[in-house]
């Protein structure tokens, strides 16, 4: 074996294990949903022997954000490798960029996950009641108690037919 190769095989197959870890860290607020799957993280590049994480808030005053860095921070420092976190607030992040399995994962632990695709351009006004389907029981009977729930992103709403009140992520 070439001896320069083995040094750059062993910073590859480290940062390969960096990126992965990176995707597995759990939003601070909702632990059941990584980051990753939240959308947040936008890119993972390598930068020299260390990595240039590309994240963006899910609102400009997320207070879990500084946490989400501070995560970040702690998994590149874990296995020694330089980490530099940007901050790209445009495109503004958007529910659409949620992975279908953080969906899931929302669904799974009682939380409704966003429905439909961010408007874009003028908004459509409707006479309509929108309708979530309740993660708990599936029924569409539910409806919204508060617009703002444990966290600005969600919604508090209740399910008329199993009674049983739940989280929605709103649609961003």
């Amino acid at each position: 074996m070439d001896v320069e190769q083995a040094p750059r095989v062993a910073v590859t197959d480290r940062l390969a294990q960096v990126q992965a870890a990176l995707k597995a860290v759990p939003d601070p607020e909702i632990p059941v949903i990584t980051i990753h799957q939240l959308g947040v993280i936008r890119e993972i590049e390598r930068d020299g022997e260390g990595l240039r994480v590309t994240i963006t808030p899910t609102y400009s005053g997320c207070p879990a954000m500084r946490v989400m860095e501070e995560d970040i921070r702690r998994v590149c420092a874990q296995a020694g490798v330089p980490v530099e976190i940007v901050t790209r607030l445009s495109p503004a992040w958007t529910t659409d960029w949620m992975s279908e399995e953080g969906r899931e994962a929302l669904r799974r632990f009682g939380i409704a996950p966003p429905t439909g695709q961010k408007a874009h351009g003028p908004v459509p006004v409707g006479l309509s009641v929108r309708q979530v389907t309740c993660p708990l029981c599936g029924s569409e009977h539910t409806e919204e108690i508060s617009r703002f729930g444990s966290t600005a992103c969600k919604a508090l709403r209740r399910c008329l037919s199993c009674r049983e009140p739940f989280d929605e992520f709103k649609t961003i």
